[in-house]
């Protein structure tokens, strides 16, 4: 069976999710200063969805869930209560744009156009992800809370988050991509 991702081996594969890994651990201390800046720009959001694009699906969707949690564990950040349905967001970010990008490239055959329609229904389906999880864990927690607020909230709040991703993460695939192919 031949390899769907575009950089190949299962060790350079493991290689790559783990600096992505570590690149969200370490992407929210540029912005842990200024909390409201941190929410605002998502930085964990970018590893998780370069790694799908990059490493495919699995690696995409295990980086994005382990993320946050092991973020809660080392640095009791981001609080549990938002860690939980962020751990599920960045899988759903991660293993939706690792599918999509490699799906729409196969039928479209153009690059950029894949990458933008991937992040793109990928950012709308984490997101609904987030909100659904959410939901059930103020449920139990005994908030009441409106699903359509949450969501909102997740569009509202994130909006420069969304802009930096679509502008940032397209090229940095395609140079990873080509970084990969030229054998360096």
């Amino acid at each position: 069976m031949k390899d769907k991702t575009k950089i190949g081996s299962p060790l350079r594969k493991l290689t790559f999710s783990a600096m992505f890994l570590a690149l969200a651990l370490v992407l929210p201390f540029l912005t842990g200063q200024i909390p409201q800046v941190g929410a605002l720009l998502s930085p964990m959001h970018i590893p998780a969805f370069l790694c799908g694009l990059v490493c495919g699906p699995l690696w995409g969707g295990v980086v994005g869930f382990v993320s946050p949690l092991l973020r809660f564990v080392l640095f009791s950040m981001p609080p549990i209560m938002a860690a939980i349905p962020m751990a599920f967001e960045l899988a759903a970010y991660g293993a939706v744009a690792g599918i999509l990008y490699h799906v729409f490239d196969k039928i479209s055959g153009h690059k950029v156009g894949s990458l933008y329609a991937a992040l793109i229904v990928a950012m709308l389906g984490g997101r609904i992800v987030n909100a659904l999880v959410k939901s059930a864990v103020l449920g139990m927690s005994g908030s009441e809370f409106s699903l359509v607020v949450i969501f909102i909230e997740l569009f509202t709040g994130t909006w420069a988050g969304i802009l930096v991703q679509l502008i940032v993460i397209p090229p940095l695939v395609v140079l990873l991509e080509r970084f990969v192919k030229s054998g360096k």
